[in-house]
């Protein structure tokens, strides 16, 4: 008997004795396959009956010698006389219990789960690599909110700037006097002409407009364009309100002028006249804040109102007037030649005394060309202190005028009667035009001393440098006067 076997029941080998001993006796299976046979050949075949006899006591035992004695005996026909090998059951082994077909499922799946974490944890860092860099996507963002941001500023300033949307009927919008740019702009949005005030304002600061803007009513249409409302406001298309006009001549008095405008309705003379006895409260001259407080001045501002035509509102005040007509002066006196002022000073002249001489100028004289030969009349009177002995100053004082005056009209006592007061008179006596001004301050060069009308129906002087020469001039004067009655009857 075998070692396998030794001291152990026959029933008990092993199922496995021929790979055990393979394992345990590889000299044996040498030495068996060189004789030729195999170990099945060498080991005979118990019987039934020998089985049966060395079946363990108990029951277990002979429920294990019937499973070996069926195992056995599965497969061998009656006839065959070929041995099997017997079940080893001398060293039972351990069998692993059986997996359920989901477990053997898992497990068949585990390797294929694992190969694929395995490719995944691969792909991991490549899948992470097409995400990009974190700074390009910054600056890329960024980029994409400075270009929003600039372009919502442009589409806010294309839309403020843009016509408003138009209308058929036109909107009254008044501009007062003195309206900066900033507060037209308003004016103009609360009317609904533009979009936005503030980005029109701003256009018009970048564009210089705004300065010349001018006063006044004006229509506009709802669409018209920022360089088509600029120009209305700069050409002063304003509506024709309604005006008042008047025409004030020159030489014309104060009372003259508070006698014109009080007939036509629009001052109350008396009030009139008080306001020219406050020349403080009128702003439109420069010069009349010169005037000197002199009680002996019938009129202050006797002389400062231009002479002109004027148009000015319905309803407009005594004050509105006076300092429209003050306010021509100062437009007309910067038409003079550029040098006026400083020839006024270097002649020891103020605006004041300026004005009276061509006042006494202009009552005097009809024909342009005689004004500065008039007023160096005056100058060369001055400058040998003799009376002045102008008509004008006595028709003045009377307050009327009198074609012809008398021995006592020249003794009227008044300070403005050059026939008794030497030097020039207060003040002014009358508006003189923009010629008498000029001649006032650039008087011709002559000797001439007296002048006399010629009466001869040409309005022109006569004029002399002496006394003897005078006399005679004022006979030719008279003979020229009776010529000019005798032609009328």
């Amino acid at each position: 008997m075998d070692r396998e076997n030794d001291d152990q029941p026959t029933g008990w080998r092993s199922i496995y004795s021929n790979e055990r001993d393979s394992r345990n006796r590889p000299a044996d299976s040498e030495s068996a396959e060189g004789s030729g046979k195999s170990s099945f050949e060498e080991e005979e075949i118990p019987s039934a009956e020998t089985a049966v006899r060395a079946e363990p006591v108990g029951d277990s035992a002979n429920e294990g010698s019937k499973a070996g004695t069926e195992e056995t005996e599965i497969g061998i026909d009656e006839g065959d006389t070929k041995r099997v090998p017997s079940p080893d059951v001398g060293h039972p082994r351990e069998f692993p219990a059986p997996v359920p077909p989901e477990g053997r499922r898992k497990r068949e799946s585990a390797p294929d789960d694992q190969a694929e974490k395995e490719k995944e944890k691969k792909a991991a860092p490549a899948r992470r690599r097409k995400k990009g860099h974190p700074v390009l996507w910054s600056f890329l963002i960024a980029v994409g909110i400075v270009i929003a941001a600039v372009g919502s500023v442009l589409f806010y300033v294309w839309n403020g700037l843009r016509p408003a949307k138009s209308a058929d009927a036109p909107v009254r919008v008044t501009i007062e006097k003195g309206m900066g740019a900033k507060s037209v702009a308003e004016e103009l949005e609360k009317d609904g002409i533009i979009r936005n005030a503030f980005l029109f304002g701003m256009w018009m600061k970048l564009s210089d407009e705004g300065s010349k803007f001018q006063a006044g009513d004006y229509d506009m249409r709802p669409g018209l364009t920022r360089d088509e409302i600029v120009e209305m406001l700069n050409t002063g298309k304003t509506v024709a309100a309604d005006t008042v006009h008047f025409t004030i001549p020159e030489g014309f008095t104060a009372d003259q002028i508070a006698d014109r405008l009080a007939t036509a309705g629009y001052v109350d003379k008396t009030a009139f006249l008080q306001a020219l006895s406050k020349p403080e409260q009128i702003t439109g001259s420069s010069w009349t804040k010169d005037i000197p407080k002199n009680s002996k001045l019938k009129y202050p501002l006797e002389g400062y109102l231009f002479p002109e035509t004027y148009e000015l509102k319905k309803g407009s005040t005594v004050t509105d007037i006076l300092n429209r007509m003050a306010s021509e002066l100062d437009v007309k006196l910067n038409q003079l030649p550029d040098d006026w002022q400083t020839t006024m000073q270097d002649r020891g002249l103020t605006m004041h005394e300026v004005l009276t001489i061509a006042s006494l100028v202009e009552r005097e004289v009809v024909l342009d060309e005689e004004r500065p030969i008039v007023a160096s009349v005056i100058e060369n009177r001055l400058d040998k202190k003799m009376p002045l002995q102008i008509d004008a100053t006595v028709q003045y004082a009377l307050g009327k005028q009198k074609e012809k005056l008398t021995n006592d009209d020249l003794k009227v006592e008044s300070p403005y009667n050059t026939y008794l007061h030497a030097g020039l008179p207060p003040g002014p006596i009358a508006s003189p035009g923009i010629k008498s001004i000029e001649a006032a301050i650039y008087p011709a060069d002559t000797d001439y001393l007296y002048y006399v009308t010629k009466k001869d129906g040409t309005n022109q002087h006569l004029f002399a440098s002496t006394y003897k020469q005078h006399q005679k001039n004022i006979q030719t004067s008279e003979q020229n006067e009776k010529k000019q009655q005798g032609q009328k009857k």
